[in-house]
């Protein structure tokens, strides 16, 4: 089986988790990690057992390159990347803005590599579990049918990281991302609230997406609760379901199927439960065989532009409500 040369670029909090997973990647040769702060640089290589170098140096002796700097650097270095014809993995968001996306997705098309957003969830357990084989919605439709309503939260206690942006490009993308995808239909209206609390940004937000097919999303975000919840609710024209990625658990009630239920006539129950799963080794398997396989990619450059565009019209939806109430 052939192997991928990957370089990795940034070597902060997750960096650091990708740089450890990609050097015990079946499929990767990891042949070096650049970060701006030489110290830290030197630290995670030294754990992972790769060479700490220059951008330049990583980008010219790998195939594949992981973005995993601070969002605002982002476009510069998978521009260079990609430039070069290398592969590229970008955590989210894919860039600080529509146009620095659209840059990186023209680039990655003219040089024919693969260009993938790190749209982690994704990959989790309870999504795999949902989706079975197949399109991201295909699980889906099968228990509940169309979407017609999803619910979606995801809090967290606070951790001083992750500051330079907002809860909203920090944890809320995840949900916008896989709201997208399980509606199958363009983003046609943003409504949004949200405050500062700790941090100079947006903190806690809850925002209410409209799309063209007439389904409906709520999601909330959160990155200073006491304690984490992460869940999922979808009501479809034939059922509805309920995730929740803490527990590791799944139930769904639909007409004709599953243990029948007194309280709802001629509806059934049904559950189902996964293991504990590794997210990023997942999203490095799939970038791996994208790259040497050509199978396609789970989360493209045209997905991650929706989720960040979805992502800036909830922060802009947020900053006109913030200046309605200061306004009184």
């Amino acid at each position: 089986m052939r192997r991928l040369r990957l370089g990795i670029l940034g070597a902060g909090h997750f960096g650091r988790f990708h740089a450890l997973k990609a050097a015990r990647g079946p499929r990767f040769d990891f042949v070096g990690l650049h970060d701006a702060n030489p110290e830290r640089a030197a630290l995670v290589a030294g754990e992972a057992g790769c060479p700490a170098l220059p951008a330049e140096a990583v980008i010219e002796r790998a195939e594949a390159v992981i973005v995993a700097a601070p969002t605002a650097f982002h476009h510069g270095l998978a521009h260079a990347a990609l430039s070069a014809g290398r592969h590229v993995l970008v955590e989210k968001p894919i860039a600080a803005t529509l146009d620095e996306a659209d840059n990186l997705i023209s680039l990655a098309r003219a040089k024919g590599v693969v260009l993938q957003v790190g749209q982690l969830e994704r990959f989790s357990g309870g999504m795999r579990a949902l989706r079975g084989p197949g399109a991201v919605d295909g699980g889906l439709a099968a228990r509940v049918g169309r979407p017609l309503y999803m619910e979606a939260i995801r809090i967290a206690p606070f951790r001083p990281r992750s500051l330079d942006v907002s809860v909203v490009l920090d944890l809320m993308i995840h949900d916008l991302d896989l709201a997208l995808a399980l509606a199958g239909s363009p983003l046609v209206g943003v409504d949004a609230v949200g405050s500062r609390v700790v941090s100079p940004t947006i903190d806690i937000a809850n925002a209410r997406l409209r799309f063209g097919n007439g389904a409906v999303a709520t999601i909330t975000a959160s990155r200073v609760s006491l304690q984490m919840e992460r869940r999922l609710r979808v009501f479809g024209d034939a059922g509805y379901l309920n995730l929740d990625h803490l527990k590791r658990e799944m139930f769904w009630v639909r007409r004709g199927e599953g243990e029948a239920l007194e309280q709802v006539p001629g509806h059934g129950l049904s559950r189902a439960t996964w293991a504990e799963s590794d997210s990023l080794e997942a999203e490095h398997a799939s970038f791996a065989a994208a790259c040497l396989d050509g199978t396609p990619v789970e989360a493209d450059g045209v997905a991650g532009r929706a989720a960040l565009d979805a992502a800036l019209r909830v922060e802009a939806a947020v900053r006109a409500s913030l200046e309605a109430a200061a306004a009184g």
